[in-house]
């Protein structure tokens, strides 16, 4: 798609927003678009329509009027694998522009689960991530963000209760098109999934976290840790370099004493690298007196990195220091294993192969 730069991203809109700009355009144009089509082209909008012809209740000249002043840029499957082990999807989905992104839609008992990107690519350089190895192409607006979850829902035909923004990209580096993501799919008139029900992961943005604390949103608040120590966090995570661990860990106990939300740190088990006793032990310190819950997470192998995956033991004995000490700690149940269900792999893949 080669879209005019002037067009508006209508689909990025909330509906407040939307109200306003149509009541611009009907000073505009000679078309008058009346206050209730706000809600009427929200609507469409928030299923998923790809083109304002199948916007059936609005007039053919107001149809006409957004189709040269505006433009939807719904993400486009490009591949698609389902898990035979658990029915777990992995989308692939091309942007307007020809970039690639992932989402994951996996099947929960408590309902629908879709983890989406929110930049195409990432500069934040985690050693044992396949989402950063060609650093970041660019952020993705709220539309994009949101045309994840409408892509895979049209797509299953089941409705999305749950979303976690932990694919590719880093959502505090993206912060106001996140926080305009969040709005847009909270909105009652919308797909209206509550904020109780998503996820934000951040590698670790200090400020962002700061000032997501003031947005006093409802969410939940993922910090990927992966290191109980500053010299090892450096080794595996170059955002440590910037803001230390001990920065970070202030900014969630100040974040908790905002918000009074728990924290959840997710800590990928590496081979010797972060999985052991001591690590468990210094990790408990690190934590104290804080209101959080660790999941662990076997790492998912990335071709070009060197790392591998704790064994079980090593897993479950980390588990077990952590939860004597008074520590809530899971560990993740790997999802869609047969189709390579962690975020980057896929697109990278796929860049390779076009190269």
């Amino acid at each position: 798609m080669d879209l005019n730069t002037c067009k508006k991203d209508i689909a990025s809109l909330e509906l407040t927003e939307l109200t306003e700009y149509l009541a611009e355009l009907s000073e505009e144009t000679s078309v008058k678009f009346e206050k209730f089509r706000a809600k009427q082209i929200f609507s469409w909008l928030m299923k998923g329509v790809g083109d304002f012809s199948e916007m059936t209740n609005i007039s053919a000249r107001q149809r006409e009027v957004l189709s040269e002043k505006c433009y939807i840029a719904l993400p486009k499957i490009h591949q698609k694998f389902v898990s035979k082990i658990d029915g777990t999807v992995k989308y692939l989905f091309e942007l307007y522009d020809g970039e690639r992104i992932e989402s994951v839609f996996m099947r929960y008992k408590h309902g629908n689960t879709i983890c989406i990107s929110t930049q195409a690519g990432c500069r934040m350089g985690c050693t044992f991530c396949a989402s950063t190895l060609a650093g970041l192409s660019r952020h993705l607006t709220p539309s994009e963000m949101l045309g994840q979850i409408l892509a895979a829902q049209n797509d299953t035909g089941e409705r999305i209760s749950n979303i976690v923004m932990m694919g590719i990209g880093e959502p505090l580096d993206n912060y106001d098109n996140s926080i305009k993501f969040l709005k847009l799919v909270n909105c009652p008139d919308g797909i209206n999934i509550g904020y109780r029900h998503i996820s934000l992961s951040t590698c670790g943005v200090v400020p962002g976290i700061y000032k997501l604390a003031q947005e006093n949103l409802p969410i939940t608040l993922s910090i990927s840790l992966h290191a109980p120590t500053q010299e090892y966090r450096e080794s595996i995570m170059p955002v440590a370099r910037k803001w230390s661990i001990d920065e970070l860990i202030k900014a969630c106990r100040d974040y908790i004493d905002v918000t009074g939300r728990r924290i959840s740190f997710e800590y990928t088990m590496i081979d010797s690298v972060n999985d052991s006793e001591e690590c468990a032990r210094t990790l408990v310190k690190l934590l104290s007196g804080m209101l959080c819950h660790v999941n662990l997470i076997p790492l998912n192998d990335v071709k070009e990195r060197n790392f591998r995956k704790s064994n079980i033991k090593s897993i479950q004995s980390f588990a077990s220091i952590l939860e004597k000490n008074g520590i809530t700690a899971t560990v993740r149940r790997r999802l869609g294993s047969d189709i390579n269900a962690s975020c980057g792999q896929l697109r990278r893949d796929d860049s390779k192969a076009s190269e």
